[in-house]
């Protein structure tokens, strides 16, 4: 190899090498560090613990609740079990399709024959999946919606329950930049942790 090459391969490998560092190991240290710092609870995965401090779930993916004394979250198509993180998917069917439709259909028999009591229009999202099929929570319409089956199920009054989704409603950071919500998953927990007391 000429030395005029050698002039030119040194630089580059060299380069190559605190690129690697610089990008490979720095900034993604870097990063987590920070993030680690300044927002841990979402670093770790925004866990949820249960009354024996053991992890049951997390604020950003769905549980497939179907009992009659819990509230149900948005349908999911994951792959081979519903909410399953590592096949985040949508149903890809579009809205023209005859599939979606009695999907869709359904969907909304089987939540009126569970909540016989609940004369209104089934919410949209207790019907159609999100995009990614792990969506954690629910509007108010629809856990309001489901509020009769649960309080019928627990034995509760329906303001009581009324009551736990007002005190578990999550507005957006700025008003306007999207619904109020309801994650499923921390409203269900109050509704254990009401039984025990």
């Amino acid at each position: 190899m000429s030395v005029t090459r050698i002039a030119y391969v040194r630089p580059a490998l060299v380069m190559t090498v605190l690129l690697t560092l610089a990008t490979g190991v720095a900034y993604p240290l870097l990063t987590t560090g920070v993030s680690e710092l300044v927002f841990s609870s979402q670093a770790r995965g925004s866990l949820i613990n249960g009354s024996s401090d053991k992890v049951i779930g997390s604020e950003l993916i769905g549980q497939n609740f179907t009992r009659n004394e819990y509230f149900w979250g948005r349908p999911s198509v994951t792959s081979d079990s519903p909410y399953n993180p590592m096949a985040s998917a949508g149903s890809n069917l579009a809205a023209s399709n005859p599939a979606l439709d009695q999907a869709v259909k359904d969907r909304i028999a089987a939540l009126r024959k569970a909540n016989p009591q609940s004369s209104a229009t089934v919410p949209v999202d207790l019907v159609t999946a999100s995009g990614s099929g792990l969506d954690p929570q629910i509007s108010v319409e629809a856990a309001q919606w489901q509020g009769q089956r649960i309080a019928t199920a627990r034995g509760l009054p329906l303001a009581q329950v009324n009551k736990l989704i007002d005190d578990n409603t999550s507005s957006p950071l700025i008003g306007y930049l999207g619904p109020t919500v309801v994650n499923v998953l921390k409203l269900n927990q109050a509704l254990d942790k009401l039984k025990a007391n």
